[in-house]
């Protein structure tokens, strides 16, 4: 239930009674016991899996959106709400001091989220309810007992047994079994099944039986089976305590001696059926959600998987658009026919058209399998680009191709990429609401049309047919004018312009292009890398004494920890962290070889992944299609997937190996790769003008050596390797915000080393310090860093009064500045290159970028003219202060290409 990418929720039947299904014809409310899903949650989602890059803890909220998410999608219920526990105390502690007495305090992360449970069931329109001096099981039993008698049938959801006594034939209680992601479905039937008891006998059970989980104490040597038997036999728990002389025995004695206290249990135990709450059943009718503070908190909690996000908008009572909400004239649209299109083009598709599509992709090959045309008037049009007639798809090519007819698209580089293969060309684009969305709000968990119609139009069109890409279309549409008033007050018009629109024609042409490979080389790779894994697995079989499997947390837990008794890393749910960075540590911190050797089976585990994936890339003409992917990186930086060329390692050999896999294609001849030097040390010397990095720039020599010597206050040539080594750490780390105990773990020392190197650096560097206070200081009041394009990154938690938040954004204010600006400028370096490639004439293509790197398939004959082309491509690409610095290199493949 609270795991992610859960299809449904599941409801498992532990016994033969336990029915399944709810259907019913009338009013359904369902009730959800708040307080117990949201512990469910956070023990069944480690805290450190689920987790804002603010640092906000997100699994309580993640896990109670993916259970609500299932249960209304499968339970369908016309009314809803969630109680919760106001404090721990009620008039039960009043009754009984030591009620839950036992319960430990919330665990850490878990107060924090309550306050986003609440905002977040307020934008789904389900109303939260708390009851003062009572628990949310008396809120619960007096609105089913309501409900009931209002003809409605109640649903109610809960890890909480008590309620068990509200279940009846018009009442059903979907309770947690053994893991979170499973429920049983109690009926009448269900209960006698498992207690062999009614509902009604269910309390009378639990006073005898006592609860730990509440701190009500049983009867020492009293079970549960004995308990049930009782109220079976003498039918209530009033006749057994009226009658316990006939119970024989020691039973019958340990029954006598305990009667105060079974009695009270009783009494703790009945829920409160008559609270006087502020509403009634029927005013808990499902509402529509609040779609613009929905979408807008999904953001904000950066829940990015697709699956929940599809399935909390489905459950939307109100279909995707609140009835009072304003919005465009009614959609007047139709399939068209074949023949059909160009008529409809000449007629509507005139002004300012709203085009959303549908894609199929398989090994970097896609290709379109519906289009949606939208009009301003209200008009739209669907069709199927394998139906159209010769005629309609020459006037679709030339609308697709007219500057003149202005287009809003969505994700323009996808139609770009499948368009080209086609052989149509576009033009005119006014808009891309994907990327729009993206410059004005970077970091946003989806950019989807129907994320962004919820948040910007507070609307989500349907996603589904011909109708609904037609609803996609219009809200493409209504977009595009709210993005284009934005971008202009920003001043990222031009950057949208000038700089993503013309670099999505270029990626688009890339990834058509795709970069060969030697598949053969490949595969005897992933064999290599297996066959080290194995090794590495046998040695660390030798150092435990035993086998077991590296990759297994658990495993690695119980050897490391418990066999051999390590240094404790550091406590997660599951035991202790067996995770890189704990390994790491304990590599630094034990004599004991084991560590280093699961670092290095953790090596080769990464680069037969690596590997394997490319394989699977691999498409019918020998050529590996990577996305490139524009709206993802909060900085600006192009992301690489499927496969994800990003995580080849070049400093390893082992990943050159994987380098030389990638060739030069049929008709080319080498590789030529280009990549600056320094590039985003060099954006800080210009944007501090701190003399002394500016200094060490000009000087020619190497930077990490002149710095290490300016800083240290010694000789260049008595400059050390680990001196060079430490400024070098520092000299990328710390303008990013790295902390003092960043920086010692990083370089393996003391914190009491790491404060002085990091005060001596500064100290030398004094510009440096100050524009990064600055940068910091003039977020917190505009609330967005800028790059040297105006790229914006908006860091609302500058000012939060949560420490861990607010460091964790003013380590993002520092950070953003320096590594978009950085990205801006090989985004420009890209086009610039590829622009004078056309106008040369030439064949040689760019096929990727890469970090600060970016290749080209060279054909031949034009090796001497396409480096000089890169290399003033990509060093004018910027008036930097201390210039640009670029190295160039070509050979028969990737890794010979290296500089």
């Amino acid at each position: 239930m609270f795991a992610p990418d859960t299809p449904s929720t599941h409801f498992m039947p532990p016994f033969p009674g336990a029915r399944m299904g709810h259907v019913t014809d009338r009013p359904c409310l369902l009730l959800l016991d708040g307080h117990s899903l949201a512990y469910r949650a956070y023990y069944a989602l480690p805290v450190e899996n689920f987790s804002t890059t603010a640092g906000q803890p997100t699994n309580v909220v993640y896990g109670f959106a993916n259970m609500m998410a299932n249960v209304l999608r499968d339970e369908r219920p016309s009314h809803a709400a969630v109680a919760f526990d106001v404090s721990r105390r009620t008039f039960r502690t009043e009754a009984f001091p030591e009620y839950k007495a036992g319960r430990a305090r919330s665990p850490d992360g878990f107060g924090s989220q309550m306050e986003i449970l609440d905002r977040f069931l307020a934008t789904m329109s389900v109303p939260v309810l708390r009851a003062p001096g009572y628990e949310a099981d008396d809120i619960i039993a007096t609105l089913a007992t309501e409900a009931v008698a209002d003809g409605m049938s109640v649903l109610i959801v809960t890890g909480d047994r008590d309620v068990l006594q509200l279940v009846s034939d018009d009442v059903t209680v979907l309770y947690f079994y053994r893991t979170a992601s499973e429920m049983i479905r109690y009926t009448p039937e269900a209960v006698a099944e498992k207690y062999g008891l009614t509902p009604a006998q269910y309390p009378d059970f639990a006073a005898l039986r006592g609860d730990p989980s509440d701190n009500l104490p049983g009867i020492p040597g009293i079970g549960e089976k004995t308990a049930a038997k009782w109220i079976r036999e003498f039918g209530s728990l009033a006749a057994l305590l009226d009658r316990a002389d006939e119970v024989k025995g020691k039973a019958g004695e340990r029954l006598r001696a305990a009667l105060d206290g079974v009695r009270l249990n009783r009494r703790l135990t009945e829920l409160v059926r008559d609270l006087d709450l502020p509403v009634v059943p029927d005013d808990l009718r499902r509402r529509p959600y609040d779609l613009s503070a929905f979408t807008s908190l999904l953001d904000e909690l950066e829940f990015r998987n697709a699956s929940i996000r599809q399935r909390l908008f489905a459950a939307d009572p109100g279909g995707g658009r609140p009835p009072e909400a304003a919005g465009p004239e009614p959609i007047r649209g139709r399939e068209l026919e074949p023949g059909e299109l160009a008529g409809w083009l000449r007629a509507r598709a005139t002004g300012l058209t709203g085009l959303a599509a549908e894609y199929t992709w398989a090994r970097g090959e896609g290709d379109l399998t519906r289009i949606a045309l939208a009009t301003g008037d209200g008009h739209a049009a669907s069709f199927e680009p394998s139906e159209l007639t010769e005629g309609d798809e020459r006037a679709f090519a030339d609308w697709l191709a007219d500057p003149a007819r202005p287009k809003a698209l969505h994700d323009v580089k996808s139609l770009l990429r499948v368009t080209g293969e086609r052989g149509w060309r576009l033009d005119g684009v006014a808009a891309d609401t994907a990327m729009a969305a993206y410059l004005l709000l970077p970091g946003l968990a989806a950019y989807g049309i129907a994320d962004l119609a919820g948040r910007h139009l507070g609307r989500r069109p349907s996603d589904e047919g011909a109708a609904g890409l037609m609803q996609n279309a219009r809200a493409v549409l209504d977009l595009a004018g709210t993005f284009a008033a934005d971008l202009a007050s920003t001043g990222m018009d031009e950057l949208w312009r000038d700089v993503e629109l013309p670099l999505s024609d270029l990626l688009a042409r890339a990834e058509r292009a795709g970069v060969h490979v030697d598949a053969a080389l490949l595969a005897e790779l992933e064999v290599q890398f297996a066959a080290a894994m194995e090794r590495a697995a046998d040695d660390a079989a030798d150092i435990a004494g035993r086998r077991f499997n590296p990759g297994s947390t658990k495993q690695l837990q119980e050897v490391l920890f418990g066999e051999l008794g390590l240094p404790k890393t550091k406590k997660i749910k599951s035991g202790y962290s067996t995770d890189l960075d704990a390994l790491t540590w304990l590599a630094t911190r034990t004599d004991n070889g084991l560590p280093q050797v699961l670092l290095h089976y953790r090596d080769q585990a990464r680069l037969r992944a690596t590997v394997a994936g490319l394989i699977r890339e691999i498409g019918a003409d020998g050529r590996v299609h990577t996305t490139f992917q524009q709206t993802v990186a909060a900085t600006g930086r192009l992301t690489s997937t499927e496969p994800n060329l990003q995580v080849i390692p070049v400093r390893t050999e082992e990943g050159r190996r994987i380098r030389r896999a990638f060739r030069p294609g049929a008709g080319f001849e080498s590789l030529l790769t280009a990549d600056y030097g320094q590039l985003e040390l060099r954006v800080m010397a210009h944007l501090s003008q701190d003399p002394t990095l500016l200094a060490a720039f000009e000087s020619g020599e190497d930077l990490h050596t002149t710095m290490a010597a300016r800083v240290f206050g010694v000789a260049p040539d008595a400059v050390t390797p680990d001196l060079r080594r430490k400024i070098k750490a520092m000299s990328y780390g710390l303008a990013y915000g790295l902390s003092a105990f960043g920086l010692a773990r990083q370089l393996g020392i003391a914190m009491a080393e790491a404060r002085p190197l990091m005060d001596a650096y500064f100290e030398r560097l004094g510009g440096v310090r100050d524009y990064l206070d600055h940068v910091v200081a003039e977020a917190r009041v505009t609330g967005y860093t800028r790059t040297l394009l105006g790229r914006r990154r908006y860091l609302p938690h500058l000012n939060s009064d949560n420490r861990q938040r607010r460091e964790t954004a003013e380590r993002m204010a520092l950070n953003a500045p320096v590594q978009g600006s950085a990205a801006d400028i090989v985004k420009i370096a890209m086009l610039r290159v590829d622009a004078a490639l056309t106008a040369a004439g030439l064949r040689s293509r760019l096929l990727l970028q890469v970090h600060d790197e970016i290749v080209l398939e060279v054909a031949p004959g034009e090796r001497a003219a396409v480096a000089e082309i890169v290399r003033t491509g990509m060093t004018g690409a910027y008036p930097l202060s201390v210039g640009l610095d670029v190295a160039v290199g070509t050979g028969a493949d990737w890794d010979a290409a290296a500089h």
